[in-house]
């Protein structure tokens, strides 16, 4: 288990250094201003669906309707090329009608912005359909306990974007994000490449090949597992992405406050997702095939005992992480940001904003590995549900405290949302399982280690004040 979760978090880690490097070059060049708040509207609605495919609902529902087809090649193909069809025409739609796609992403922004942002939108939403590819064959190798690929591809991505800006740093603001945009699709190409070649190195292009060969003769036989999969994945689309949904509507209401809010929240959200990414997300997708296979066996223990090691290795990563981030919140933004274009007054609104983010930080991430028990016995309605009720929580907060707080005000609902979410999986879960689980000497020796952590961290807030 260890094993895969450690080639998972590298491959994360080895990720988002890239991505902070792109997002410092990215604050410097462009700093906190309308034209990184058009490429990051542009960006947000492919990297939404991205998130939420990648980093959830996609696999969760293909996983355990592949394990139980008896036709896995015919199944594969099937739902590859359902999905395939209608991201394309999709894309093509938005392509058509940029204008209207880019004032629902960014409602608050006046006519002359939307039309900038318009056709960038359009470019960026054709790397949702590279990554669909990237994330259903990293299912086909995550089924072989293969992670490494899916992992690290990321890098490409941050790679291509740190190139685009590289080139044309001294180029016009409105010319550079078109570069960034362009720099998105060429990333998802790279992605889609080593994760065919990781697919034909363990020989699972022969299922691919006999499911397309087999897909009209063998359709009868798989329409149980169709069925399956389409209620479980629209289901698991919502149970999912709260986290994901939570940070696009705050990017949409933002865009109604003062010009670079959407930044703030950005460059906030980003250090935010980095711990969630590295612990919570590798903990989830290294552990979730086998609680699948456990489960599917009916071999509860095992899989309670593997979900009871995950839940005290991510509950001390991730309070570690949530008092660091909050003790160090302008330090971290000072060091990653505050240069060229991105002044002292960004670092500051950006902090107060990641703190508000890092409130949230333990019950998302403890949620996902949870929820992941509602997802291999079936029931992502379930799981559904409650994000429903979080998510319809995080709309009312959000209008609540806008006003009063702001950019921050968006945050701090996204988190308090993200701690109703995990009461309701707790519950769903099964409180009794759950009391059985923190009712172990390891919580004693986390509050602890935990109070330690904090007088360090103090102290060294005190010499970053002397020396920063």
């Amino acid at each position: 288990m260890f094993k895969s979760i450690f080639t998972n978090s590298f491959g994360i880690l080895f990720s988002r250094i890239l991505g902070f490097l792109r997002d410092m070059l990215q604050a410097s060049i462009l700093g906190a201003n309308i034209y990184t708040d058009i490429f990051i509207v542009a960006f947000k609605l492919p990297n939404l669906f991205r998130r939420i495919f990648a980093e959830g609902a996609f696999t969760q529902s293909f996983l355990p309707s592949f394990s139980h087809s008896r036709q896995k090649s015919v199944f594969a193909v099937s739902i590859f090329l359902r999905f395939l069809i209608f991201l394309t025409v999709f894309a093509l739609f938005v392509t058509l009608f940029d204008n209207l796609f880019a004032k629902l992403i960014a409602w608050g922004f006046d006519d002359e912005t939307i039309r900038k942002a318009a056709p960038l939108v359009a470019i960026n939403f054709y790397y949702l359909i590279l990554i669909f590819i990237v994330t259903f064959l990293g299912s086909l190798l995550q089924y072989k306990n293969h992670f490494a690929t899916t992992a690290f591809a990321t890098a490409l991505l941050n790679i291509a974007l740190i190139s685009a800006l590289l080139i044309a740093r001294d180029l016009p603001k409105e010319v550079i994000v078109w570069y960034l945009s362009y720099a998105v699709i060429i990333g998802g190409i790279l992605q889609v490449a080593v994760h065919l070649i990781a697919v034909k190195k363990r020989h699972l292009d022969r299922l691919l090949v006999g499911g397309f060969k087999g897909l009209k003769s063998r359709q009868e036989r798989i329409r149980e597992d169709k069925k399956r999969f389409s209620s479980n994945f629209f289901a698991s689309v919502l149970g999912s992405s709260t986290a994901q949904i939570s940070a696009f509507l705050d990017g949409w209401l933002a865009s109604f406050l003062a010009a670079g809010s959407i930044s703030y929240l950005y460059y906030a959200n980003r250090i935010f997702q980095f711990p969630l990414a590295l612990f919570a997300i590798a903990t989830s997708v290294a552990i979730f095939p086998k609680v699948t296979r456990y489960l599917k066996n009916d071999d509860q223990d095992k899989a309670h005992e593997m979900l009871t090691k995950s839940f005290w290795f991510l509950a001390a990563l991730l309070a570690a992480a949530t008092l660091t981030g909050i003790i160090l919140s302008q330090n971290i933004v000072r060091l990653l940001y505050e240069r060229g274009a991105f002044v002292h007054e960004d670092t500051q609104n950006t902090a107060l904003v990641l703190s508000m983010y890092l409130i949230g930080l333990i019950p998302f991430g403890l949620a996902k590995i949870f929820s992941l028990w509602l997802y291999a016995t079936h029931q992502q309605k379930r799981a559904a549900k409650l994000s429903g009720i979080s998510l319809g929580v995080n709309i009312l907060l959000s209008l609540a405290l806008i006003k009063p707080m702001g950019a921050a005000g968006l945050a701090l609902a996204s988190s308090l949302s993200g701690i109703v979410l995990f009461a309701l999986t707790i519950h769903a879960f099964g409180k009794a399982k759950f009391f059985a689980i923190i009712a172990h000497k390891y919580a004693l020796y986390l509050i602890a280690a935990l109070g330690v952590l904090t007088l360090l961290l103090f102290q060294l807030k005190d010499l970053l004040r002397a020396y920063l």
